[in-house]
């Protein structure tokens, strides 16, 4: 039977490129998704559709058949294929979850009365002073929850790059499996559940935080 601080150590050095998945697509994504979230609504019409349907298409489609796409598209069409299976599962999680984000700002902002954009504006302030300074803490209290769950999802989904063959947790335990050992597979479940324990408890307080914010 296989020693289980050996097997500890290996899952965890898979654990750790989910965690750099993690981290690097949060990184990006959050920026991003605060990009596409003004292109869904401008005012420019081309631009607002352009985004929309990008957005209908990224969360219509699963996150899975987007990894293939990134990986194999370029180098079909363009001929410039991405090496790094990493890379490709990067690029596949970032657009995915700017998405999502770019919704739930979007639902954020548009949640903000009229009347804080128009007191505003009273007080003589220009719009990009009204977005910062009355705008974006009303927006981050409301979008707290519904972004914490999608952050605690992504946590989740950094296994589903193991169908590019990124060396993920549960890859490595896969390994263990195919040598008729199965327990590992399941050991796996515990490191999900320590970091998104963490998660929650940290948005917690967060929340905690955000509470004079109410009404």
């Amino acid at each position: 039977m296989e020693n289980f601080v050996s097997v500890s150590l290996e899952l965890l050095k898979g654990f750790g490129e989910n965690l750099k998945l993690f981290i690097l697509t949060l990184a990006l994504s959050l920026p991003l998704g605060l990009i596409i979230t003004f292109c869904s609504t401008s005012k420019f019409k081309p631009l607002k559709w352009l985004a929309k349907t990008f957005v209908w298409i990224i969360r219509g489609t699963p996150l899975m058949l987007q990894l293939f796409v990134v990986l194999y598209v370029p180098g079909l069409v363009f001929g410039v294929p991405v090496k790094v299976r990493f890379t490709a599962a990067l690029i596949a999680f970032v657009i995915n979850y700017s998405c999502y984000f770019s919704e739930i700002y979007r639902g954020g902002i548009e949640s903000v009365p009229i009347g804080q954009y128009e007191a505003g504006q009273v007080l003589g302030m220009t719009k990009s002073q009204i977005f910062f300074k009355v705008v974006l803490m009303q927006v981050v209290k409301k979008i707290v929850p519904p972004m914490s769950n999608e952050i605690i999802t992504l946590v989740k989904d950094t296994s589903l790059a193991r169908v590019i063959a990124v060396a993920e947790i549960i890859m490595a335990s896969e390994r263990f499996s195919a040598r008729g050992i199965i327990w590992p597979l399941f050991y796996t479940g515990a490191f999900f559940l320590i970091f998104n324990g963490l998660l929650t408890i940290i948005f917690g307080k967060i929340e905690k935080k955000l509470d004079y914010y109410r009404g």
